[in-house]
């Protein structure tokens, strides 16, 4: 990290998963983020870490932007946020599109895959995008996103 910059909030620490999943005041979801936490954990092999305070991370990989700003994140991941279930793809969605075509009912951010209700989509295809993302990020270390 360079000078002058402020460090990363969202980083690995210690914090209860379990804890955190139980306090999630929406049912759905509370729901769901137990199957996220499931499928993760499955595709994933890798212990379920919180990433600051709302996000449920597994695995690591490190991050370098163009601005020269880097770090570490979970190299899969979501957060049940109130308006609906965020999951983190680092690797962005440009080889994902057949895989997204299939899904259900979603929307898309610049990384982030929103969910309303895991039973408005196909989890066969949510499991296949969470593995190949992982898998792309895990196996091309370090992954260098070429941000602004």
């Amino acid at each position: 990290m360079g000078e002058g910059r402020a460090p990363n909030k969202t980083t690995e620490n210690d914090g209860d998963v379990e804890a955190f999943l139980a306090a999630v005041r929406h049912p759905v979801r509370r729901r769901d983020a137990r199957a996220m936490l499931d499928l993760m954990t499955r595709v994933t092999g890798q212990p379920a870490r919180m990433w600051g305070t709302s996000l449920v991370g597994f695995g690591r990989y490190h991050y370098a932007y163009s601005s020269g700003r880097e770090g570490d994140m979970g190299a899969a991941g979501f957060s049940p946020r109130a308006a609906a279930m965020t999951v983190y793809f680092a690797d962005g969605f440009d080889e994902h599109g057949e895989l997204l075509g299939r899904l259900g009912l979603h929307s898309l951010g610049k990384a982030c895959l929103y969910l309303k209700d895991l039973d408005d989509v196909d989890l066969a295809v949510l499991e296949e995008l969470v593995r190949r993302s992982y898998t792309r990020i895990t196996s091309e270390q370090p992954f260098g996103l070429r941000l602004s």
